[in-house]
């Protein structure tokens, strides 16, 4: 599909349409929808938690969720 690496953020906000406002690790801030595992399983995401995100690469903005990271 043409998705670069994936990168890790941090959960900010939570938006309508199962959206949410991510800060990556360079304090850029993203708007990302959760894919895959994360939807087919009803994964909740609470402010705070850590995702892997791959961003889009026709507009650095924009995101999909592939994975949470567990909280050691």
């Amino acid at each position: 599909m043409g998705s670069d690496a994936a990168v890790i953020a941090t959960v900010v906000e939570l938006l309508p349409s199962a959206a949410y406002r991510l800060v990556l690790e360079n304090q850029q801030e993203v708007t990302a929808h959760a894919a895959g595992v994360t939807v087919k399983n009803f994964v909740r995401l609470r402010p705070g938690d850590r995702v892997e995100v791959e961003l889009s690469p026709h507009d650095r903005g924009r995101g999909r969720i592939t994975k949470v990271l567990r909280k050691l």
